[in-house]
This record gives C-alpha cells, sequence and structure tokens, in this order.
C-alpha cells in the first residue's frame, strides 16, 4: 500500500555520486540550497532531500550563538558529521554540520521523499500516507530511526550515506519555521512543490 500510494507522487531516486565530508567545509549558505535533491540513507532507509534550513553561528537562532555546550558540542566539531539534539524533549532532529571546524554552523534538514525502506519508516512512524512519513524533522528522524546514538557520526560512512542530486532542482526560499529569533531571515529552502515539505510557502524561485 505504502509504495502504491507514493509512486503517484514520486519523483526518480536516482543516486548521484556520493558526497564526502569535503563537501560540507564550505559556508552553510551554500550547502543548504544543494542538499535539495539530494539523497540520505540511513542503514539503507530514506529518500530525496526537499526542504532544509540553514543555521550560521553567528544567527541568534542558532543552537551554537551563546557558545559551546554538551549539547551542541557536534557543532563546533568538523565538518560532515551529524549533530543531533532532542526538541522539546519529545523529538530527534538531524543535522548536517558545516563550514570549518569551529565555526558552529549546520543545515537542519526538515523533509524528505521517502524512496528507499518505505515499508520500515511506515512500521517506525505507526502509518502509511507517505506525505507523512518525513515531512517535518521530528517526523523524518523517527522514520530513519535517528536518536543520539547517531550524533556526531561522519554522514560519508555507514549507516549515513549521502548522494548528490542529478539535476538542478527549482528550489524556493522563506523564513525557517518554529523560532522566535531571527525568524525573518530566508534560510528555509524547498523543492518548489513538493507535497512532502513540512509546510509549503508560496514564495518566489531562487
Amino acid at each position: 500500500m505504502v509504495r502504491t500510494a507514493l509512486a503517484a507522487n514520486a519523483l526518480p531516486a536516482k543516486l548521484g555520486r556520493p558526497i564526502g565530508r569535503r563537501f560540507f567545509d564550505r559556508s552553510v549558505h551554500d550547502i543548504a540550497p544543494e542538499l535539495i535533491g539530494a539523497v540520505l540513507l540511513v542503514e539503507g532507509t530514506g529518500g530525496v532531500i526537499v526542504e532544509v534550513e540553514a543555521y550560521h553561528h553567528n544567527d541568534p537562532a542558532a543552537h551554537s550563538y551563546r557558545g559551546e555546550t554538551a549539547r551542541n558540542a557536534a557543532m563546533f566539531g568538523p565538518p560532515g558529521h551529524a549533530y543531533v539534539y532532542r526538541s522539546y524533549g519529545m523529538h530527534w532532529c538531524l543535522n548536517f554540520v558545516c563550514e570549518a571546524e569551529g565555526s558552529a554552523s549546520a543545515v537542519l534538514i526538515r523533509a524528505l521523499q521517502p524512496s528507499h525502506g518505505l515499508d520500515a519508516m511506515a512500521a517506525r512512524r505507526g502509518l502509511e500516507e507517505p506525505r507523512q512519513l518525513c515531512s517535518g524533522p521530528g517526523k523524518l528522524a523517527q522514520a530513519l530511526g535517528i536518536t543520539l546514538a547517531h550524533n556526531c557520526l561522519p554522514l560519508d560512512q555507514p549507516p549515513f550515506a549521502l548522494y548528490r542530486r542529478v539535476s538542478a532542482p527549482e528550489i524556493v526560499t522563506g523564513p525557517r519555521i518554529g523560532i522566535t529569533k531571527a525568524a525573518e531571515l530566508p534560510w528555509r529552502y524547498a523543492l518548489r512543490q513538493s507535497p512532502f515539505v513540512s509546510k509549503p510557502f508560496p514564495i518566489k524561485s531562487r
């Protein structure tokens, strides 16, 4: 049932070249839009990245803004690693650490279009509606089985696998979601008209 429902909306999940850690050793603002259309897999389960948010170290909404703590230490580590945190004591959220070590910038992965391991994701989420499997950072983490055990792990080694997009998608930008500081910054990026994003927005294309 899950596969049939997804097929009506799915983009081809073609795998481009693997993404290594060096990909993340540059500006978070360059990396974030380039992740739209890339494929993220965790132990073979995942899909096409369709929505992300950028958080720069001098951004008051970033966890690293007030300095290093036990919670955000992964952000201050080398680029190309995972930063996983608990949101509101309920949901895990997955971020990709960017820029040089110590910069403490990251991209929050907000939504995927499921393409690999749909049965496993449906079982973890307790539902079969494809659009609800990964349409939000908490949903995504639950569907992929992300926990604190994934914090600080390199993104180019198992259980993670990342693949470059095979073509340049049409991207839209807009304000980030669920924050009060610097909420006006247009650092949320998404695949235009994707039904799999956490919250659609009619914003001009990038």
